[in-house]
């Protein structure tokens, strides 16, 4: 299909800030502007924007989908991180069957898109030595049904090591033998090449620091560059890495990481709280990413990362929902909301600006998995697209419409998405999806993983 968007209030865009109006065909914006008129043979759909604001797809570049059904556990709720690996997620992912991944990964996904989200970065770590290949299917099958943009990064672990969750639940990890042929069946099967990939495969040890061996490492990193993948994992979270690192290693943990392969512009760490003039020079020299996720960050009393001395490095920052199992949202629009306000709180009031946190959430975030052609309204670009309604009560008072849902946050209504130029959100429902039979499934899984 064809599509004209018209009559949107505003369009967020570098290129063409002015328009109001967007052309949408064979995936990709082909034109933009105003009052553009419909063509000719009727051969595309019209959709109103009256009383919308449009803007890129946000692209989440961290998130643990199969914690979605993991919310609000009592027993970790005011737990640290390394306390909490034990009581929520670690607890429960060996009793996690690919049916209940399904259902957990159609809740995650759900939120994302209810949020204006269109590109999931899902660090699945559901893998240990009898791992069954369903489990990370129904992943790649949530995503499909909802044509959602899929990077799922692959995690892994060679050994216990210091890792609390692993240690506390006698979790039996992969040879790396196991991993790299599990990392090629899925591989072959599902990632796609290109800048507007649908599908991509990242390697993703959970941990560098705490259930990694250096070999294991230099192997999945060798294997990376090979196939042209990205690498990911989780870094400098809590102190703790750094005192785990320098008590087994006797270095830093981002020189170890440099030591295993484990720094570029192919790799990217989620969290990265406890970084220091010293790392964040490692980092930014060597062109390694960032998945800021200050909502979960917040949530496990973990800390704050600090993105605004990251950026000056030149660092380009990205966004990343983390869990719901320590986020409980799910939500990329809390995630900007969050990021605007808790670097003011702690830097002033110019430390960030709308306009930049939205960058950070879109553009940047499609860059970083190397969707070069995704995350930005041009011409050109993949049709990854969403339609904020803004006429309503709550955003009626607002001065600045454009950046509206970002100022204002959580509860927002989406009334259309597009993930390259197919409809997956439609006069403000989830297309293939029914609300309430999502919610039975889940409310049963839950259930079931209490019982188990």
């Amino acid at each position: 299909m064809a599509y004209l968007i018209k009559n949107a209030t505003a369009i967020f865009s570098p290129t063409q800030s002015d328009a109001r109006d967007i052309r949408i065909s064979a995936g990709k914006i082909t034109e933009m502007g105003r009052n553009l008129q419909p063509l000719a043979d009727h051969s595309e759909q019209i959709i109103d924007a009256a009383g919308c604001v449009v803007w890129p797809g946000l692209v989440n570049t961290h998130h643990h989908l199969a914690q979605s059904i993991m919310k609000g556990v009592p027993e970790g709720l005011n737990q640290n991180l390394n306390d909490w690996l034990g009581s929520v997620p670690y607890r429960y992912w060996p009793k996690v069957t690919p049916e209940l991944m399904y259902h957990a990964a159609r809740l995650g996904l759900y939120e994302l898109l209810r949020s204006g989200g269109t590109t999931c970065a899902d660090h699945h770590y559901l893998y240990h030595a009898s791992t069954s290949p369903e489990l990370e299917d129904a992943v790649w099958q949530a995503a499909d049904e909802l044509g959602m943009r899929l990077v799922l990064c692959r995690g892994s672990a060679t050994e216990v090591g210091s890792h609390h969750g692993m240690i506390e639940h006698g979790i039996t990890p992969e040879t790396i033998d196991q991993i790299i042929e599990r990392l090629d069946a899925s591989r072959t099967r599902y990632h796609q090449d290109g800048g507007d990939a649908m599908r991509k495969l990242v390697v993703a040890p959970t941990s560098l620091i705490h259930s990694s061996e250096p070999d294991g490492l230099r192997a999945q990193a060798d294997y990376a560059r090979e196939h042209k993948l990205g690498m990911h994992s989780h870094l400098l979270e809590v102190g703790f890495d750094e005192v785990a690192s320098l008590k087994k290693y006797g270095k830093r943990a981002v020189d170890h990481a440099a030591d295993c392969g484990w720094l570029g512009d192919d790799v990217w760490y989620a969290h990265l709280v406890h970084c220091d003039d010293y790392i964040i020079d490692r980092l930014a020299s060597t062109g390694t990413g960032i998945a800021h996720c200050p909502t979960s960050n917040c949530r496990l009393g973990s800390g704050i990362a600090p993105a605004i001395a990251m950026e000056k490095a030149g660092m380009a920052i990205t966004l990343g929902v983390d869990g719901s199992a320590s986020a409980e949202s799910g939500s990329m629009l809390q995630e900007l909301n969050m990021a605007w306000l808790i670097h003011r709180a702690v830097n002033g009031p110019d430390a960030t600006t709308l306009e930049k946190v939205l960058g950070w959430g879109s553009r940047n975030g499609a860059k970083l998995l190397g969707l070069d052609n995704v995350g930005e309204l041009s011409v050109g670009m993949a049709a990854d697209l969403v339609l904020y309604d803004i006429n309503q009560p709550r955003f009626a008072g607002v001065h600045s419409p454009l950046t509206a849902p970002l100022m204002c946050g959580e509860p927002v209504s989406v009334k259309y998405s597009f993930i390259q130029g197919r409809p997956a959100i439609e006069n403000g429902d989830i297309c293939g999806l029914d609300e309430a039979e999502l919610t039975a499934r889940v409310q049963e899984s839950v259930a079931q993983l209490i019982r188990s």
